[in-house]
């Protein structure tokens, strides 16, 4: 599509703005993501603009071209790859007087680009996933899809996501958090290190606010321990420390419909061989199987069901998300994370478990923009 101004014919079109790309680790998922979404978005019903968000923060055009936002021999897409331009910059509007986007290129005048109506925010991870554009968005008065600024903001910290998990009741697994001041002494580290033996062997060392398994450790020797909390620095300087729980990785999507929100049939995870985990190359690159739906009993099937949509409104989510659990060996289950973000990439598990719900991936595109389109921002 072209990203001219809107004419008085598409005016009745919504306009959609799909940002990507962002400044954390999963900038290439983004991309990836939003290649699938800009595929399948009814263009009957939708007028599109694509922005990419460089790894520097830069606000860019990218031409409408999903194809060139795939995974290409292992390696993932980048929306430097994509931007119309090296050098122009992108701009949304600064108050909700105007819905104006505005792109600028050095010595030229700035351009209008017409009015967008909504927000698709396809970031993933700090600085997209974590209530920092969504701020910007509530700022600016524009609608968006997804969870508010609090529910991003706890969702994207996993400790924070265990600690309201807990006060509502749920289930979640032992763990023990290294913040950066316990990482620079020796008598913090020390203490940090008798936390962590206290959960036994083996663990796993976790960036607290990162996603797609990135700059994960499993730990079955304390020699390990000072390395993988150094990987997870990385990422970033809070870092989660989890026992290993024994039992299989289900997940399952919450979805907001009118009357409230409903809860998918649930997926396994299968981890390839090779894989320890569920880390990233498992998950993007290698054939690792998500089975829909998962193997359970009917009761077991509304258990989890109701515990993700209990999930989803203790942290008070709004619009769609996923909810990763493990079911124990004793039959308990335990939350492990929420992503109010989740992969739209052509393999992740979420719009899978909703298509075998009965709701297909267009479809499931139309409810969350137009639920982000009924929905107001500010406080509400």
């Amino acid at each position: 599509m072209s990203n001219e101004p809107t004419s008085p014919n598409q005016a009745a079109k919504p306009r959609v703005a799909i940002v990507f790309g962002g400044r954390s680790s999963e900038h290439g998922v983004s991309v990836v993501t939003a290649a699938s979404v800009l595929r399948s978005i009814d263009r009957t019903r939708y007028e599109v603009l694509p922005v990419g968000i460089t790894h520097e923060g830069r606000w860019a055009l990218v031409s409408d071209e999903p194809d060139r936002m795939t995974i290409t021999d292992g390696r993932m897409p980048d929306v430097d790859q994509v931007a119309d331009s090296v050098e122009g910059q992108l701009a949304l509007p600064a108050s909700p007087a105007s819905r104006e986007v505005v792109w600028s290129e050095p010595g030229a005048a700035p351009k209008a680009l017409g009015e967008v109506d909504v927000v698709l925010p396809l970031l993933h991870g700090p600085w997209g996933e974590d209530g920092t554009i969504q701020g910007l968005l509530e700022l600016s008065g524009v609608p968006y899809v997804g969870s508010g600024v609090l529910a991003s903001a706890v969702g994207m910290d996993k400790e924070y996501t265990k600690r309201v998990l807990e006060s509502f009741g749920l289930g979640v697994g032992p763990y023990t958090v290294v913040r950066p001041r316990d990482w620079e002494s020796s008598a913090g580290r020390e203490q940090a290190r008798e936390r962590i033996a206290a959960l036994g062997l083996p663990v796993f060392v976790k960036p607290c606010r990162a996603g797609s398994s990135i700059g994960i450790t499993k730990v079955k020797d304390a020699a390990q321990l000072d390395a993988a909390i150094e990987e997870a620095r990385r990422h970033d300087p809070k870092v989660i420390v989890e026992a290993m729980l024994e039992g299989r990785e289900i997940e399952c999507g919450v979805l907001e419909f009118e009357d409230g929100p409903r809860a998918s049939l649930p997926a396994e995870v299968l981890v390839g061989e090779g894989f320890e985990f569920y880390d990233f190359e498992a998950k993007y690159i290698d054939s690792s199987e998500v089975r829909i739906p998962a193997d359970l009993t009917g009761a077991e099937t509304a258990e989890i069901r109701r515990q993700a949509v209990a999930a989803f409104e203790a942290l008070s989510c709004e619009g769609l998300a996923r909810v990763d659990f493990f079911q124990l060996t004793d039959g308990r289950w335990v939350v492990n994370e929420i992503n109010t973000m989740p992969g739209f990439t052509p393999i992740s598990a979420y719009p899978k478990m909703w298509e075998a719900t009965g709701v297909p991936y267009a479809e499931l595109i139309d409810r969350l923009l137009q639920a982000a389109l009924r929905r107001s921002t500010g406080l509400r």
